[in-house]
This record gives C-alpha cells, structure tokens and sequence, in this order.
C-alpha cells in the first residue's frame, strides 16, 4: 500500500486495510418509489413537468434547479445546490440533502461530513471533479435538516434522475439510508441493504453509510470501508476486470 493512502487511512480512523469478506451480490428491483397525490401534482410543477427536465443538457439543468420553486423549501434556502464533480464520471455518490454549509456554499458536502467523504475517496485513490459526480436527493436544504418530504423528493426526482441519465456512472453509490431507500423504493435498513449489488435505472448501486452518520459513529467507518472497497469491486466487475 502507498504511504499517502495508508495516511488517509488511519486519519479515517481505520488503521490497517480491511479485507472485505466474500458477500452474496443479489440484484434488487430498481425505481423510485410511488408518491402520494399531493407529491405527484408537486412533481408535474417542476420545471413545466418532468419530461422537460429529461430532455435538458447540463446548463439549462443547473439553471432550472437554481431557479426551481416548485416546492417550499426554494422560500427558506440560500442557494439550490445542484450537485458537483465529474460530468463523465464512473462513480456516482448521491447523499439526502444540503446542510447548512452547503446551502451556504452551493455545493454538497464541504463541511466536516464533506471532509470525510474526500478522505474516504482518497483512500481509494479518488478525488471529487475527477471520475466521481457528487449530487443529492433534495437540492435545496429542509430547514433544522429536518428529513424530506414525500412532495419535496417528487419534485427533485427529475433532477436527479436527469443527472444519472447525463452522467451515466458505472456506478452509483447511496450515501445513507435517505438516499438508499429514495433510489431502491424500499423501507429497509442501510445495514441489510449493504454487501449487495442493487440496481437503478440499469446501473449497479451499492449502499453505506453516510458521512455525518459516521462523524457521530466512530466504529461504522470500518464497515463503511468495506463498503467501498466492495464498491470497487463491483465496478472493476462491471468493466469486467
């Protein structure tokens, strides 16, 4: 192993590499999950409808999600924050929301939870701008980061359905159980969805923790690590290496 990334390791507080166990991969079904009545008139607002927003190029994308107003959060946000990173890229990260740093800076996870994050790409020899595409479920933050709605997740589905569909990642990673259970249109536990091939629209997606979870969690960013080196693993399979 290189000096650096042993460095970046052990500031993760995982000392030695862990070795991921041999996992079963099951593929799951893939979709967003189906929304109320109130979330799906919320949905058909944004941007004039969501087939708008699937035709959009990434310019009128961005600008759309800046301007959005189709749900109440654009009335106690400072900024939409879109998301950030490779617009070609083979890993896609996707977390829950912007928090206050990030409503602030328009960008996703630049504070302490952010700093994580880059660490644990560094760690796999990643940087974000460079091969990874970093985007939420919610562009614009709940306030008290309170968790999203059903209407609010309608009306951002497009975005980041759009941002797959322009990205085409090899690989999608679900930061979390917000953004786990958004993707897989499921109910279940972050800790029974790990260790598993998934799927969304046609793309692997593997599920860990988040960031900020792990900051209040100390002993989870070994399983996280494990995570993403079954990630790797998952993508080096998909190029079928």
């Amino acid at each position: 192993m290189r000096r650096d990334r042993l460095a970046v390791l052990t500031e993760m507080g995982l000392g030695p590499v862990w070795r991921l166990r041999g996992r079963a991969v099951p593929d799951s079904l893939s979709g967003h999950a189906v929304p109320d009545a109130e979330a799906a008139d919320a949905q058909g607002e944004v941007a004039g409808g969501a087939s708008d927003v699937a035709s959009m190029d990434w310019e009128t994308l961005e600008q759309s999600i800046r301007a959005c107003t189709a749900c109440g959060l654009h009335g106690t946000r400072t900024q939409a924050v879109p998301g950030v990173g490779d617009r070609q890229a083979d890993w896609m990260l996707v977390g829950e929301a912007p928090g206050a740093d990030e409503d602030r800076l328009g960008e996703p996870f630049v504070g302490q939870a952010g700093k994580l994050l880059d660490a644990m790409l560094a760690a796999l020899e990643l940087q974000r701008g460079e091969k990874v595409y970093i985007a939420n479920v919610l562009k614009c933050r709940p306030p008290g980061n309170r968790n999203p709605e059903p209407g609010e997740v309608a009306c951002c589905a497009p975005y980041l359905a759009r941002q797959i569909a322009l990205v085409r990642p090899k690989l999608i990673v679900a930061l979390g159980r917000f953004a786990a259970q958004s993707l897989l249109a499921t109910d279940a536990s972050v800790a029974s969805l790990r260790g598993k091939v998934h799927r969304h629209a046609g793309v692997p997606l593997v599920v860990t923790y988040h960031p900020a979870y792990l900051l209040r969690n100390l002993p989870d960013k070994a399983k996280a690590w494990e995570d993403l080196l079954f990630a790797r693993r998952t993508l080096r399979a998909a190029d079928g290496g």
